[in-house]
């Protein structure tokens, strides 16, 4: 057991120490600060002076601060260089986290003092402070403060256990990824797969000792496998192994199944609404969301879905008939390319050798630092995890330091696949020196290889701007209360605006020379190939929203529509919802249920809807640049300071009518899919 002065996670005066962290360390540290923490929240509620703001809350913020400061690396570090004894650790330490939080939430003295202050502070506090203790009562209550003791007691196990499940469910998710391997030897097998694909897939048998060709179930492969590979067989058996991960179906069938930790998380997450007297998970969930009720989520998913179902069919039709037969799941990506590279002369490999990463990086920084006056710069010497790992600085207009982020972005073994950002520190402005933010901004795409530098595809670009955009509304915050600056405090529903937002300037012309250069001439996407780009992006539009719209409606009917009389009926769920909806139907050994992480691993439980929800803002936001030019320096400062800098400090709907002067419309988003054009064309 390491002592705590020796304990890297417990020295948060600076950046984590990521290369001295070991498992050993995380249960040592995290004991400590939680003992830490009790002893203070004890002394403070048995304080016998009234309870202030300044003498109960700061306080609090501060532990609360602290223990972010202390977790956030482990979290971090068990998503992307997992293994078992960092595993371990980490699941060892949630159920005391969650018991933790479920004590401060329930704890009724400290309840009575929020209650209190808000009645002789509340309306003398500053925006920040006073949004914080409105977002505390609510918390408190949907802790189950008001519950008796058998009743606090058993909401206690409950979030135990779906704290535990959450991470059953990533792991089995990780576990089957890793484990499929496909082993070529005939090269056949892999005619029209990219040549950086087909290269990395060379050095991966090589380091195994092997002859021919290694392809794992990373995104990247699967990707690359699904739109290019010629040899269907070979698409039929990636498709296969992804869409049937962690299940009772597939290669693996039953060896990581998430099917009895998927029934239990509803079974919980039902029990647990039903304690605080709400009707079903779902609404339990839009509590602390834009969105007042399920039937208004149901009601907007639904009209998306009429407004794109016959624009999706007819989409489906131009491709069989392009393939002269009915298509299979596994064929879709396959022919969409092709289709795309008939209809538009372009593909995603003509495209990829304009996008090496390092030119879209300082593209993006450029942008950044065209609309928001901010700077960012490489900083070398600081301690990482993986040596792929970089970290940048960034700076104001005047040179001065504003925070900081962490870049991982290539797949390899033991990283949780996708993309991400999330907080490494938080903006805290109430001790001094103030402690400014620090992102991790996480993608999977294509590492280099001996004969290629990392190239991206066009949708590897629009990615990566979206996870830019989060960061940037965890690093432009001027917020100094930590538990509402940056993205902490933003409701489910709006956190999507500001990435969606960043996504629209990797189709915009004046940003094309910033993010693009061919990788061996160095020469700019050319004008031709980017007006061809430009209108491939409503491609496939209606079939791409009905992806999205099956996903939301799956979730929010999962958890709206729970009997437990019933069970999960989760194939049941999601065979209804594509009834109405999809206009393909996947084969039914497809289990995509036992893989989404989102829902049954991450926040969106219930909340899935909040990408097309906040879609609907950020195309609406962007239309506001569209009109005045999107390096406009009046509309960029509006943006910066009425939306990013406020964080989670400000009512999400009043912030966003501050920025574009009225309330949302869906028309932005509809024109810019081109379901709106083509529905009129119909």
């Amino acid at each position: 057991m390491s002592q705590a002065k020796d304990n890297p996670l417990l020295d948060t005066s600076k950046l984590p120490r990521f290369s001295a962290i070991r498992a050993e360390h995380v249960v040592p540290a995290l004991s400590t600060v939680l003992r830490e923490n009790r002893e203070k929240l004890e002394e403070l509620v048995n304080d016998e002076q009234i309870p202030t703001w300044d003498n109960l809350i700061r306080p609090l913020e501060l532990m609360e601060e602290r223990l972010d400061r202390v977790w956030s690396p482990v979290s971090h570090l068990n998503s992307v260089v997992n293994n078992p004894d960092l595993r371990e650790a980490y699941n060892t330490c949630l159920a005391d986290l969650s018991a933790y939080s479920t004590e401060l939430g329930q704890n009724s003295r400290l309840y009575e003092a929020f209650v209190e202050i808000e009645k002789r502070e509340g309306p003398k506090l500053d925006t920040a402070r006073s949004k914080l203790l409105e977002n505390s009562l609510r918390d408190f209550r949907l802790a189950g403060v008001h519950l008796d003791l058998e009743k606090k007691a058993r909401f206690k196990k409950v979030q135990q256990d779906l704290a535990a499940l959450a991470a059953r469910f990533e792991e089995n998710v990780l576990d089957a990824t890793n484990a499929f391997q496909k082993h070529i030897t005939d090269q056949g097998m892999l005619a029209g797969l990219p040549e950086p694909t087909v290269a990395r897939a060379r050095e991966a048998a090589l380091k195994q000792g092997q002859e021919g060709w290694l392809l794992s179930l990373d995104y990247p492969n699967y990707h690359a496998v699904l739109s290019y590979a010629d040899r269907e067989e070979l698409r039929r058996e990636f498709y296969t192994a992804w869409a049937t991960r962690a299940s009772d179906q597939g290669p693996d069938a039953g060896r990581w199944d998430n099917s009895e930790v998927i029934e239990d998380t509803l079974r919980l997450r039902h029990e647990v609404a039903q304690l605080l007297d709400y009707p079903n998970y779902a609404a339990l969930s839009l509590a602390t969301k834009m969105a007042k009720s399920t039937e208004q989520v149901l009601e907007f998913l639904e009209d998306l879905a009429r407004r794109s179902h016959d624009i999706a069919r007819l989409q489906v039709q131009e491709l069989e008939t392009l393939a002269g037969h009915t298509l299979e799941a596994w064929d879709l990506m396959y022919f969409a390319e092709k289709l795309k590279r008939e209809r538009f002369q372009i593909s995603d490999e003509i495209l990829k050798s304009y996008f090496p990463v390092e030119k879209v990086l300082d593209g993006i920084f450029e942008v950044a630092q065209r609309l928001y006056g901010i700077h960012l710069a490489p900083r070398e010497g600081v301690e990482t995890w993986h040596e792929d790992v970089r970290y940048i600085d960034v700076l104001d207009a005047k040179g001065a330091p504003r925070g900081g982020l962490f870049m991982d972005l290539y797949a390899r073994k033991n990283k949780r696949g996708g993309a991400w950002m999330d907080d490494c520190i938080n903006r805290n402005g109430m001790q001094k020196p103030v402690q400014h933010p620090v992102a991790h901004l996480v993608c999977n795409f294509n590492p280099p290889t001996e004969s290629h530098p990392s190239l991206l595809t066009h949708d590897d670009v629009v990615t990566l701007f979206h996870e830019f955009g989060h960061t940037l509304h965890h690093l432009l915050t001027v917020v100094d209360v930590p538990g509402v600056a940056g993205i902490h405090g933003v409701p489910w529903d709006a956190v999507e605006l500001p990435s969606q937002f960043m996504e629209n300037f990797a189709w915009q012309e004046e940003a094309l020379p910033l993010i693009s250069s061919h990788f061996q001439t160095g020469e700019p996407l050319p004008i031709d190939l980017f007006e061809r780009l430009k209108g491939s992006r409503q491609f496939m539009g209606a079939m791409h929203m009905l992806r999205q719209l099956e996903f939301a409606l799956f979730d929010m009917r999962l958890h709206s529509e729970y009997e437990p009389s019933l069970g999960g009926r989760v194939l049941e769920v999601i065979e209804q919802v594509r009834s109405e909806v999809s206009v393909i139907t996947p084969p039914a050994f497809n289990r995509f249920s036992h893989s989404f992480s989102h829902v049954f691993a991450g926040g969106y439980a219930a909340g899935y809807y909040s990408y097309k929800w906040a879609e609907v803002l950020a195309a609406d936001a962007f239309s506001a640049f569209e009109e005045q030019g999107i390096f406009n320096p009046e509309v960029a400062e509006r943006m910066r300071s009425r939306i990013l800098s406020l964080g989670g400090s400000v009512d999400a709907m009043e912030a966003f009518i501050a920025f574009r002067g009225r309330a949302p419309s869906l028309e932005p988003l509809l024109r810019q899919t081109g379901i709106e054009s083509k529905a009129a064309a119909a």
